[in-house]
C-alpha cells in the first residue's frame, strides 16, 4: 500500500506538479502555481454556508407575526462580518488549496478507474482529508478568536462527535466526487456539498 500511496516517489512532494525548472545543483525544482480559481470557489462557498448559518440564527428570533420590514431588519441587522471574513480566509486560504492538491494527489497516485481504487480513495478521503479538515478549521477559528489555549479541550470534547457526524454526510458525496465528477470540477463540486457542511460548522464554530 506504501508504493500505491507513494507512487515510487515519496508521499508528500507529490502534491507538487512536475516538469519544474532546474536549479543550480541540476535538481529539479517544482514550479508551484495557487490554485486561485479553486480557492476563489471554496472561499465564495464558505461564505455562502456561513450567511445561511448566520440568517437561519437570526429567523429563529423574529417573533411571531412580524410584519415584512420587521423580518427583512432582524435579518439584515448585527451581521457578523468578522465570522464572515474568519470563514471566507479558511476556504480561500485552506480548504480550497488544501483540496484541490489532495484530489490531484489521489488521481496521481490512484490513477486507474477501479471500484478498488474508488473505494480506497473514498476510505482516504474520510481517515486523512476528513480528520485534518477538522483539526484546520478548530484550529484556525480559535486562532482568530484569541482562544488557542482552550483547542485541546474543544479537540477532546466536539471534534471527534463532528467527525463521526461527517462521515454521515460526506461519505456518499465523496463516492460520487471520485466516481463521476472530472477532477477539475471536484472542488467546486466538493465546496457547493460543503454549503450545507459550513452552515453545520458555522453554527457549531459559533457557540
Amino acid at each position: 500500500m506504501g508504493t500505491s500511496l507513494g507512487g515510487g516517489g515519496g508521499l508528500w512532494w507529490n502534491f507538487f506538479p512536475k516538469g519544474g525548472r532546474k536549479g543550480e545543483s541540476g535538481a529539479v525544482v517544482s514550479k508551484f502555481k495557487f490554485p486561485f480559481k479553486q480557492a476563489a470557489t471554496a472561499a465564495s462557498l464558505t461564505l455562502t454556508g456561513d450567511s445561511i448559518a448566520q440568517l437561519t440564527s437570526r429567523w429563529k428570533t423574529i417573533p411571531p407575526g412580524s410584519d415584512n420590514k420587521d423580518i427583512m431588519a432582524t435579518l439584515l441587522s448585527n451581521y457578523d462580518w468578522i465570522r464572515a471574513l474568519r470563514m471566507t480566509s479558511y476556504g480561500f486560504l485552506l480548504y480550497g488549496p488544501g483540496s484541490d492538491a489532495w484530489y490531484r494527489y489521489l488521481d496521481r497516485t490512484l490513477p486507474k478507474p477501479t471500484v478498488e481504487n474508488l473505494l480506497l480513495k473514498v476510505l482516504l478521503n474520510q481517515i486523512v482529508l476528513g480528520p485534518s479538515i477538522i483539526a484546520v478549521i478548530f484550529a484556525w477559528n480559535n486562532l482568530w478568536k484569541g482562544r488557542l489555549s482552550e483547542l485541546p479541550d474543544m479537540y477532546q470534547k466536539d471534534a471527534l462527535p463532528t467527525l463521526l457526524y461527517g462521515f454521515r454526510f460526506w461519505v456518499p458525496v465523496s463516492v460520487l466526487n471520485f466516481w463521476v465528477i472530472p477532477l477539475q470540477a471536484r472542488v467546486a463540486y466538493m465546496s457547493t456539498c460543503s454549503i450545507f457542511w459550513n452552515f453545520y460548522l458555522s453554527t457549531a464554530m459559533s457557540k
